[in-house]
């Protein structure tokens, strides 16, 4: 092959060479340079992960190559969102990311049993959040979502000084007992400079499925608020809504469809698309 006669190439030239009287040439394996976004939240129950698995989606319906890591190692939830019940399995030592619905994904939740409980420490983890982000074979893709375990502990900073992501979105819900959690994981960012993509207001607004009446249960332009203050991109909002719950948990993301909720999602990923410099 083409590499192959390279090489003999340059043994060849370096035979001619004054002084040199062997030449080794050592083959290195091509680096992949790919882009990690970091979807996080300060609280935990506010969708985080239903919006990383659809965010990662998205990416893919609009042309990407997304891939989505569960970070979130001792409460991995990424296979029941996308209805996957394979185990994962590794060749030559390298973990080979599943397919669903147009992404590749990995989650230590594909190597246990599902009700088994995963309690490690701290080293354990972070060693297993690199196994993920590098020990495994993800070819082309780019860029991988981490959907990050609530707070701004070990994962977050394990991820930040080891792996350096190209940017983070933030999840939360409009009230403000979210809101002070989720500013503390954006100072996390800031601190660290990680570049903060924007936030997503998920469960805003609840509509009636019997009267069509719209409620908000949790609040409403409390995100919206914070980004103004803190000179944060606004992403968009994502409806408390029971089809959402529903297709969730029968591992069929919303952004893989074509309802109002596909939308939601959809125009969200366009956003962080554009943030990474692809798209409009």
């Amino acid at each position: 092959d083409a590499i192959t006669r390279m090489e003999a190439a340059i043994r060849q030239a370096a035979g001619q060479t004054a002084g040199i009287t062997e030449a080794r040439v050592v083959r290195t394996a091509e680096r992949h340079e790919r882009r990690l976004i970091a979807v996080a939240s300060g609280k935990g129950g506010v969708g985080k992960s239903t919006v990383a698995a659809n965010l990662a989606v998205g990416l893919a319906r609009l042309g990407m190559k997304p891939g989505l890591i569960d970070a979130d190692i001792l409460g991995p939830s990424v296979p029941t969102l996308l209805g996957i019940k394979e185990r994962a399995h590794a060749v030559e030592k390298k973990l080979i990311p599943m397919e669903a619905h147009g992404i590749r994904a990995l989650s230590v939740g594909m190597m246990v049993d599902t009700d088994r409980a995963i309690a490690w420490r701290g080293p354990m983890v972070a060693g297993a959040l690199n196994q993920l982000v590098v020990d495994a074979e993800w070819g082309d893709t780019d860029p991988i979502v981490l959907d990050l375990p609530p707070g701004t502990g070990d994962i977050q900073l394990t991820l930040i000084q080891k792996h350096r992501p190209a940017g983070a979105v933030i999840v939360s819900t409009p009230q403000d007992l979210a809101l002070i959690d989720a500013r503390r994981g954006i100072d996390l960012f800031r601190q660290t400079h990680i570049p903060i993509i924007g936030i997503v207001e998920n469960m805003s607004g609840y509509v009636c499925p019997k009267c069509g009446e719209v409620s908000e249960p949790f609040g409403r332009g409390g995100v919206e608020e914070t980004c103004a203050a803190l000179g944060v991109p606004f992403l968009g909002r994502v409806p408390l809504d029971i089809a959402i719950r529903m297709a969730s948990d029968q591992g069929a993301p919303p952004a893989a469809g074509d309802g109002p909720h596909a939308v939601a999602f959809i125009s969200i990923a366009r956003k962080v698309a554009a943030a990474l410099g692809q798209g409009e």
